[in-house]
């Protein structure tokens, strides 16, 4: 099936990095549909979970369309499911941002922050490690470099999840996978043609 036949589906719920998630599957050759709408999300071939700011008010702006629960139905249904940065993030149990809050509890562990000392956010390219062999990282060389903007790491209690992992002060989890959910902490939308690899490796696992 050609690439205009897929419905590619991204959640808009105001997040910064929308457009240019668009932008980059556009350059794929995808015509992804931006979307609040649940109906729309349930029934696409993949759909984009973008993030950027803090984890509590995207949970809020998340539940206020209902896509906190259509996020969880996709994911219990084993729907093809890419989130970007805080779109990871709100993936666990909770976050230590501006206090203690309730995120999607689909990965169980915390979200804490990047230990003091660090120049902070964590804001530039750095290398991720791939820990897992899987189709995602077709052509991308481990140790690759991508971009980076966060204050915030995740720490999935379940480590078979993890697919890469980078350094910055601490190691932590840059890259995770379970079943047809993958996320990246870092942003691919903004990591060039390697970037853009990661995204065209998803789409091809999603609509094969």
């Amino acid at each position: 099936m050609s690439k205009d036949s897929k419905m590619i589906a991204v959640i808009d719920y105001g997040a910064g990095n929308l457009g240019s998630v668009v932008n980059a599957l556009k350059k794929l050759g995808y015509r992804p549909l931006v979307t609040n709408a649940v109906s729309d999300v349930l029934k696409a071939d993949a759909v984009f979970l973008p993030g950027v700011g803090a984890a509590a008010d995207t949970m809020k702006s998340l539940a206020a369309t209902g896509m906190d629960a259509a996020v969880r139905k996709l994911v219990e249904l084993r729907k093809p499911l890419f989130a970007i940065c805080v779109g990871l993030q709100v993936l666990l149990t909770r976050t230590e941002e501006g206090g203690d809050h309730k995120c999607l509890d689909i990965i169980p562990g915390k979200v804490s922050k990047l230990p003091a000392g660090l120049k902070i956010p964590h804001m530039g390219w750095n290398q991720v490690k791939q820990v897992t062999a899987h189709p995602i990282f077709t052509d991308i060389p481990d140790n690759t470099n991508f971009y980076f903007v966060h204050s915030y790491y995740a720490h999935p209690l379940d480590r078979s999840v993890v697919a890469g992992v980078t350094e910055y002060g601490i190691e932590f989890c840059s890259m995770l996978i379970k079943d047809n959910l993958f996320a990246t902490q870092f942003h691919p939308e903004k990591s060039g043609e390697t970037g853009l690899k990661i995204y065209s490796n998803f789409l091809k696992i999603a609509c094969s």
